[in-house]
């Protein structure tokens, strides 16, 4: 047998001393390393003293000899003392340098994150040295016998790890796929050459990202980067226009989530869920993952969902981060059937919400309760911030550029913001005055913070009801001067709800009803649609109207779901909702004889709650004012009847119908239209075009003539009887 020279304190590997000092951030693995050097050189001793002459064959690896293989199977010798003081002292450094240890060290650290006890940090040492140095392959190769194995198996893994066969057998189950190794994706063991390879046979690979992990390098895992993306934040948690009592209640939750929480942060977009998870992690110095769910399903990578949420939880693990998911609502309710690829999206996630020791922040804006289904489950609802907390945001975004105080009070009023569209707002405003000036001024205009206001009110309502565009003023309506004065008293109540509801307390005497619930009541062309037009107008909203045969469904609870979807898009979009020939739907519940009839009247109770809980702006139109449930004349606000007009207020129609720019001829006696022919608002208008067209085509002004054929037109439009006696000394004109 041949003699055997312990090398303990032997010259460092070169490779790996560069690579230490090279500054990747793990200086403190030299010692590791140069650990394992000596361990591997061991295990070369070991190996000649097995085989002796065998162990210089040149073909060693590719064949097995006679001799080895008679060696092999009559056992192989004993070690000599020599060896077994070596290995025994490279345990007591081993034990050494763990005592040494300190915990800001990556090893140590890695192992304090995943729970890995001696033996698996071990491996992650024996599966990091190929990884900083190609020439250990070659050693490796050697040991183990077999050339083409140039990384580490597992049978290595036991053999130079463990001192007798009751350590080789626990230590199986660090290799087995609930261990730690394999669970949290820090190892893979790698098949090769054949499948269903025995558990010794198999390589083991080190994960890329614990490589970098080890090395210092803090950047995120390649395959997670275009979805993921890490802040350290520093946001202060009373910069947050949240309640105390809230904050406080939060803040406890998430210091006794140490053992995993998960915290559910209700509200739409701009409500401050993101700030508050950063002002929740900026309190502790710990940093956040952001992880955007939506653009991770949508990728054309055809990602394994089971696999990514086991990459994002390594990942706040190595971070020390808590999750921010983003983008979870389509994944907390059940699927549509057919919808395979989100069934499996959803229970990866609840798996991943539902891992031990893992904090995380969800984002949704409908209520979800876990239901059992996660361990520690907390939802917060954040509500909608208050008239004066919108009205001191709109001044801190817009500083010295501010409007006058009137226009702030009417903004914050009548648009219910959030925090998050206030600040786009108030950008966007900013942008809009400077362009529209050509100038880099400060100031903001009025009219640009209203537009700017709009345009971020608007959103999922444009997909299910129709835009008006407001094109009348209050100059353009014709009504008696009490109606003037009750839709002039509607903007009022919209415009001071602050004070009213707010400073004088009345909000904390209204569970229900904080809304405006408007009826225009009276015949076709009376002016009802136009009314609502000038409401929006003078208060710088969006007015919809709703699309009633897009509503009301044959099916059960369609319809119900239909008004849902409407009332929660309105109140995102701070919009007014206009049902016009409002009876349709409105109508009144009938005595139950069948069904329909049951379904019908559950239509419109469901349409009584949701009018009571909008606190918005919901205008009714209806010709039919008799036909609405008694139900809803209770819980309206204002309701105004349009009159069909009397002949001084057709002469005030008649005088605004015509443009200014339209030539009217000297003969036109309006007086006389006026007295003679009884035509509401919009039939006016109606007459006031034809007049116009048959004018251009003759290519004169607009006289007489073109205007009483018009009026014919109209009446057999209408279905309204004339007499030659109505044409007066203007017959003959309509004969002609």
């Amino acid at each position: 047998m041949m003699s055997v020279t312990p090398q303990t304190n032997g010259t460092a590997e070169p490779a790996i001393d560069a690579l230490v000092a090279a500054g990747h951030g793990a200086t403190r693995l030299g010692p590791w390393l140069h650990w394992l050097r000596s361990l591997l050189s061991w295990q070369v001793q070991v190996t000649r003293w097995h085989f002796g002459a065998l162990a210089d064959d040149e073909y060693r690896g590719l064949y097995v000899p006679y001799a080895e293989a008679e060696l092999v199977a009559t056992g192989l010798p004993a070690l000599p003392d020599e060896l077994l003081a070596w290995r025994d002292e490279l345990a007591a450094e081993r034990a050494a340098l763990a005592a040494r240890a300190e915990p800001s060290d990556t090893l140590t650290l890695l192992a304090a994150h995943f729970g890995l006890d001696a033996f698996a940090q071990d491996i992650v040492l024996l599966a990091l040295a190929p990884e900083l140095d190609l020439r250990l392959e070659r050693l490796i190769a050697f040991i183990q016998d077999d050339i083409s194995k140039r990384r580490p198996t597992a049978d290595l893994a036991l053999r130079l790890l463990c001192r007798s066969p009751e350590e080789w057998a626990a230590a199986r189950e660090a290799l087995a796929p609930g261990g730690p190794l394999l669970r949290n994706r820090l190892i893979q063991l790698v098949e090769e050459g054949q499948r269903h390879q025995p558990l010794p046979a198999r390589l083991i690979k080190l994960d890329d990202r614990v490589v970098a992990a080890l090395l210092g390098e803090a950047l995120i895992d390649p395959p997670l980067q275009p979805f993921v993306s890490l802040g350290r934040p520093t946001r202060q948690m009373q910069s947050l226009n949240l309640p105390a009592d809230l904050v406080e209640q939060v803040r406890w939750a998430w210091t006794q989530g140490a053992g995993g929480l998960t915290l559910a942060l209700q509200g739409g977009y701009g409500s401050g869920r993101l700030a508050l998870a950063e002002a929740l992690c900026a309190e502790e110095g710990r940093p956040l993952l952001r992880v955007n769910l939506a653009r991770a399903i949508n990728s054309a990578a055809g990602l394994d969902p089971v696999e990514v949420m086991a990459r994002i939880g390594r990942e706040a693990i190595l971070q020390g981060a808590a999750i921010f998911w983003q983008g979870a609502e389509p994944l907390l309710h059940e699927p549509v059937p057919g919808a395979e690829n989100l069934s499996a999206w959803r229970e990866a996630l609840l798996e991943a919400l539902a891992t031990p020791c893992a904090r995380s922040c969800l984002a949704i804006e409908q209520q979800w309760e876990a239901r059992g289904s996660l361990p520690n489950y907390v939802r917060v609802e954040l509500t909608a911030l208050s008239y004066s907390q919108r009205e001191q945001l709109w001044r801190q975004r817009l500083g010295a550029a501010a409007p006058d105080a009137a226009t702030i009070h009417a903004v914050a009023s009548t648009f219910r913001l959030s925090g998050g569209q206030i600040r786009d707002a108030a950008t966007m405003a900013r942008s809009l005055s400077g362009w529209r000036r050509r100038s880099h001024a400060e100031s903001v205009e009025p009219q640009d913070l209203y537009a700017a206001c709009r345009t971020q009110s608007s959103g999922r309502l444009d997909t299910l009801a129709h835009k008006i565009r407001t094109t009348y003023s209050w100059d353009d309506i014709v009504l008696p001067p009490d109606q003037i004065s009750q839709l002039r008293e509607v903007c009022i109540q919209i415009r001071h709800r602050r004070i009213v509801l707010e400073e004088w307390g009345f909000d904390r005497h209204l569970a229900m009803g904080k809304g405006v619930n408007v009826l225009f009541a009276g015949p076709s062309g009376t002016g009802k649609t136009m009314a609502a037009e000038i409401v929006a107008a003078d208060l710088g909203l969006e007015l919809y109207k709703i699309d009633l045969s897009t509503m009301v469904s044959k099916y059960i609870g369609e319809t119900e779901k239909n008004l849902d979807k409407v009332f929660t898009a309105a109140r995102e979009a701070n919009a007014i909702l206009f049902f016009d020939e409002a009876d349709a739907i409105f109508g009144k519940r009938s005595e139950v004889k069948d069904a329909h009839d049951r379904y019908a009247n559950i239509e419109v109770g469901y349409l009584l709650q949701k009018m009571e809980e909008y606190d918005g702006v919901v205008i009714l139109a209806t010709n039919l004012r008799k036909n609405l449930d008694d139900a809803f004349a209770r819980r309206l606000h204002v309701a105004i009847d349009f009159p069909f007009p009397e002949e001084a207020d057709r002469l005030r129609i008649w005088r605004k119908v015509f443009p200014a720019a339209a030539p009217l001829a000297a003969d036109v006696d309006l007086r006389f239209l006026a007295r003679r022919f009884r035509l509401t608002g919009g039939n006016l208008r109606n007459v006031a075009l034809l007049a116009a067209y048959l004018a251009a085509e003759d290519g004169t002004a607009i006289g007489m003539g073109q205007i009483v054929r018009a009026v014919k037109r109209e009446h057999q439009k209408t279905g309204k009887l004339t007499t030659e006696a109505d044409f007066g000394p203007y017959l003959a004109l309509v004969r002609g």
